[in-house]
């Protein structure tokens, strides 16, 4: 149990259960799904352009800050930081847009900062928290989920994508095996030909998470490995290289960005 989650206290102020309908229209309107592997994308364009759409993501997060995790049981508190961390996302992209990279909005506090992860951008139950401190801090750290990799989106092309639809608690686990499935089984998850497997950035960065060693990564890699994917693991001994595309997960952006 999350150390954030008490089932206990329900109410319709701090402490009461969030609404994700609006971000749930938000990513119906927006959000752009792929095919065949290709990466879901968002209009950012489209949605700076919508002022009233832009005070609704904006609501959204003030209303998700002002519950807060303490009425919800594991589950929804999981569902309730994955879905603050891609809203945030979104929104502190829109602001900055036009961007071809999220690396490029450096608001992350530091003289060698890059990105926008560092940067407090909310105030959840009185303090005040980074992207980072929702991925690292809370739900890598209160969760133990391995998970959550797939699930939490920083707006690139290399990135797991950006799901449709809010987590809830109801449809967790099933919402994360079939990110998992999704990501591993597209080219920016794995890509195994002629025995030599390249493997998204994501699994070296926190190899850690994935039982901390290279065979740790084959194993999850295997996982969630569809029938065509396993069949070219099975010559497959090592990782030969990891990669991982930084460009925007934009629909108006489809260039690499290095």
């Amino acid at each position: 149990m999350s150390a954030h989650a008490n089932p206990a206290d329900h109410g319709t102020r701090p402490g009461s259960h969030p609404d994700h309908t609006p971000w749930a229209r938000l990513l119906d309107t927006y959000l752009r799904e792929g095919a065949g592997g290709a990466p879901n994308r968002f209009d950012y364009g489209a949605l700076k352009a919508a002022p009233a759409d832009r005070a609704a993501l904006k609501a959204y997060i003030e209303a998700l800050a002002q519950a807060g995790p303490d009425a919800l049981n594991r589950d929804e508190a999981f569902a309730f930081w994955v879905n603050l961390y891609n809203a945030l996302t979104v929104d502190v992209v829109v602001r900055h847009y036009p961007v071809t990279s999220i690396r490029d909005i450096d608001i992350s506090p530091g003289l060698f900062s890059n990105g926008p992860w560092g940067k407090k951008l909310v105030s959840v139950a009185g303090r005040e928290l980074s992207l980072d401190d929702i991925e690292h801090g809370i739900l890598r750290a209160d969760f133990g989920d391995r998970r959550v990799h797939y699930a939490v989106n920083c707006a690139s092309v290399g990135c797991p994508d950006l799901a449709p639809a809010p987590y809830t608690a109801v449809e967790l686990d099933a919402m994360l095996d079939r990110a998992a499935r999704a990501y591993v089984n597209s080219p920016r998850g794995a890509h195994a030909e002629k025995g030599r497997l390249t493997a998204s950035s994501i699994f070296k960065w926190y190899m850690k998470d994935f039982g901390g060693t290279e065979e740790g990564v084959l194993d999850e890699i295997r996982l969630y490995a569809g029938p065509e994917l396993s069949r070219k693991l099975e010559t497959v001994t090592g990782v030969a290289a990891y990669d991982y595309d930084w460009s925007l997960n934009d629909v108006q952006k489809p260039e690499k960005s290095e």
